[in-house]
């Protein structure tokens, strides 16, 4: 799977050396505090029209043997209300990923682990603010769909499973706050 990612952002990268004019490279803070490494790249593909591909990836495990083992490759196309790279946007996503994560005091995963994938798709909003011609600073929401497939473990470490599951999620599916390094 690690090459299917390297891949995608090889492809993308290529491409937008190709085709576009601007390229950002951008890092989610929000992820970086839950100890999840992660790397977006974002091209222009018209004034008003860019592609966003973000993926992270979270292999720890942490003491007591907690863990948000987890990856997720989530494209966004973005349409621009004022230019691309500044102010306004709206964008339609798509999300795919695994994880592996419990005894965590949250959403229910102190005592159980849960194992599986999702996949769905979101709308969402954001904006961004230039801070000067290479750095900006973007804030971004999104809700919309999630179809999780996912196995039920009795405790974080070494339980029995509890069973199989299938649950669709509707709610928030992107939060963002990105430091944004911009290649012209």
């Amino acid at each position: 799977m690690k090459r299917i990612l390297l891949f995608i952002v090889a492809s993308v990268s290529f491409l937008s050396v190709v085709n576009a004019q601007t390229i950002a490279v951008k890092s989610n803070l929000l992820y970086d505090v839950t100890t999840t490494m992660n790397l977006g790249a974002e091209v222009a593909l018209s004034p008003q029209l860019t592609l966003d591909l973000s993926g992270n990836y979270n292999p720890w495990k942490f003491s007591d043997n907690k863990k948000l083992k987890n990856w997720l490759v989530q494209p966004e196309l973005r349409y621009w209300l004022c230019s691309k790279f500044n102010g306004h946007f709206l964008g339609i996503h798509a999300h795919y990923g695994e994880y592996n994560a419990g005894g965590i005091k949250m959403l229910g995963m102190e005592k159980h682990r849960y194992e599986g994938n999702l996949i769905g798709a979101g709308l969402s909003y954001g904006y961004q603010w230039l801070l000067n011609s290479r750095w900006s600073l973007e804030a971004s929401l999104g809700v919309g769909y999630a179809y999780m497939d996912y196995k039920k473990y009795n405790c974080e470490k070494c339980g029995e499973q509890l069973g199989s599951y299938k649950k669709n999620y509707f709610g928030p599916t992107k939060a963002a706050i990105s430091l944004i390094y911009i290649i012209k």
